[in-house]
């Protein structure tokens, strides 16, 4: 049997250590500080698959869902309209196509990302880049090449905006066809 003491909880509440014990050393019972958060978008969508740095995957890898790996894949990596993050611990020896791949571990393969690619300071890429929007910070390893791509979409709706805005000019009441002309 223990016997209270003036450091316990009055009125009937648990220690903080969740129960039958009393905390015998107040330092103990300090939580830890949380780990660092994914420093990636990919926090803002409910479903994330974790592939931890022990697990190891050779083949072909897909899924509708946006995966952090820090492990290692040989093969290939399809996750359409998904994210990627290769942790620090992740060494990838494939190539990839995702909606965004953020590298902060090691990649031997080419990198198609639909929206963006980003290679961290951490990071090391030896492969080809296609993507619409592209970040590599000071501090990172790149060798291969980068193609930047349009998005058609956006293209076109900027095509249609100018289009739209001339015939609005040119229709105007009172103007001319030399004053369309000058615009």
């Amino acid at each position: 049997m223990w016997k209270a003491r003036p450091d316990d909880k009055p009125n009937g509440q648990q220690p903080a250590n969740g129960g039958s014990q009393p905390v015998s050393n107040p330092s103990a019972s300090m939580s830890r500080p949380a780990p660092a958060p994914i420093p990636t978008r990919m926090s803002e969508h409910s479903e994330i698959a974790h592939i931890g740095k022990s697990v190891v995957i050779k083949g072909e890898l897909s899924g509708s869902e946006d995966l952090y790996l820090d492990g290692e894949v040989e093969g290939s990596i399809e996750l359409t309209g998904h994210s990627i993050t290769i942790g620090p611990n992740g060494r990838v020896k494939a190539n990839i196509h995702a909606r965004e791949v953020v590298i902060l571990g090691k990649v031997d393969g080419n990198v198609n990302g639909d929206e963006r690619v980003e290679v961290k300071r951490s990071g090391v890429l030896s492969g080809d880049i296609s993507t619409q929007r592209i970040l590599i910070e000071d501090g990172a390893y790149f060798k291969g090449s980068i193609d930047v791509q349009k998005n058609p979409a956006k293209s076109a709706e900027r095509r249609e905006m100018a289009m739209a805005a001339a015939a609005s000019t040119a229709m105007s009441p009172g103007s001319s066809m030399s004053e369309v002309r000058k615009i």
